[in-house]
């Protein structure tokens, strides 16, 4: 029985990494934006281009920039402005003052919730791809580098 059990485990554990290489949009992504973002990011809100043109009057109507197309998300992953959605996201890991970003609170209600999110998120992102960078430096945040443009998956 416990030969049994670690065999089941060990199984588990090794398909946790084929379980990350299959994370999509249409499947895992889309679903959780939609859930859990469509109030302040969904279809009546601003294309990125819109919203930085007037950012002030967006956050005052407590809207961001539109997420609920794939294209849409594209924008603040990819080009024009990428690792933003990682920027707000960020459990806080990988910045230098290890604080989270200002949307990691609303990837779920727990710790738990929240990690689980992070993780499926970072899967969808792929290996290598989940970076704050920006497209060019500013301030403490470097570039986005050809290497950490190419380990982008982002599977529709």
């Amino acid at each position: 029985m416990k030969l049994k059990l670690l065999a089941t485990l060990t199984c588990a554990t090794l398909a946790l990494p084929l379980l990350a290489a299959d994370v999509t949009y249409r499947t895992d992504v889309q679903p959780f934006i939609k859930a859990k973002c469509a109030e302040c990011h969904g279809s009546d809100s601003p294309s990125l281009q819109e919203f930085k043109l007037d950012e002030e009057k967006y956050k005052k109507a407590k809207q961001g920039p539109r997420t609920d197309t794939y294209e849409h998300l594209l924008s603040i992953v990819v080009y024009p402005d990428p690792g933003a959605l990682m920027r707000r996201l960020d459990d806080g890991t990988n910045t230098a003052d290890k604080k989270p970003g200002n949307m990691h609170k609303y990837l779920g209600e727990t710790d738990a919730e929240r990690a689980q999110a992070l993780a499926m998120l970072k899967a969808w992102v792929g290996e290598g791809g989940w970076n704050l960078n920006r497209w060019a430096a500013r301030g403490d945040v470097p570039a986005l580098t050809k290497e950490q443009m190419n380990a982008l998956k982002v599977k529709y």
